[in-house]
């Protein structure tokens, strides 16, 4: 699939570090939410692995802006290495925020949508991990299928949380608090499609 020169590689081996940044940010997360507290010390992991990720993302760039003949082109180069980071960013932008709303409990909605984006992450990752394979275009294609169901079964999650969070007569600082957390965790899965889109859009070019 990829004609590659031996230099080049280290774009691959940067992008599968960026995954397994993404893939250890939702696990830490969902754990963060299974034995929730204010004070756990897994925000600052989050933090750690969010700078982690940070940094990765920078010697992407570097690398691009250095490198005359790239694996494929540079601006999906640039889109995945970008897309990545977000998913990071998201995921610990939420955990953050439920900090700062000093929000003291969770709930299976948050703890279904967490999940989904350890799924969505894991499936991202093994997609990645195939790429620098000329004959794995088709167990690609199969981790990208994957990561757009998981998609819309955050989508679905998302409206499940809502209609619940709006049952009644809620409190609305409550509302507004749980509205913005739950569509922050969609947002990660979300950004986790326009990876697999991005990662189809190569295959294609490259075939």
């Amino acid at each position: 699939m990829f004609n590659l020169i031996p230099q080049e590689g280290k774009f691959f081996d940067l992008f599968e570090a960026q995954a397994r940044h993404n893939v250890e940010a939702a696990k830490v997360f969902k754990q963060l939410l299974q034995k929730w507290s204010l004070d756990s010390e897994l925000f600052h992991r989050l933090q750690d692995i969010e700078h982690e990720a940070d940094i990765t993302t920078h010697e992407i760039y570097d690398r691009l802006n250095r490198t005359f003949i790239t694996p494929f082109d540079r601006e999906d180069i640039h889109a995945l290495g970008s897309e990545l980071d977000d998913i990071v960013d998201l995921v610990q932008s939420v955990a953050s925020r439920m900090q700062l709303y000093h929000v003291d409990h969770t709930n299976e909605e948050v703890l279904l949508l967490a999940s989904i984006v350890v799924d969505a992450t894991e499936n991202m990752a093994k997609a990645i991990g195939e790429l620098k394979k000329k004959e794995s275009s088709r167990r690609i294609q199969d981790y990208c299928i994957e990561i757009n169901r998981l998609e819309n079964a955050g989508d679905r999650a998302l409206e499940r949380a809502l209609s619940k969070l709006f049952e009644g007569k809620p409190d609305p600082l409550e509302v507004i608090k749980w509205k913005e957390i739950y569509e922050g965790i969609e947002a990660a899965i979300d950004k986790c499609e326009d990876v697999a889109d991005t990662i189809e859009s190569i295959l294609v070019k490259q075939a």
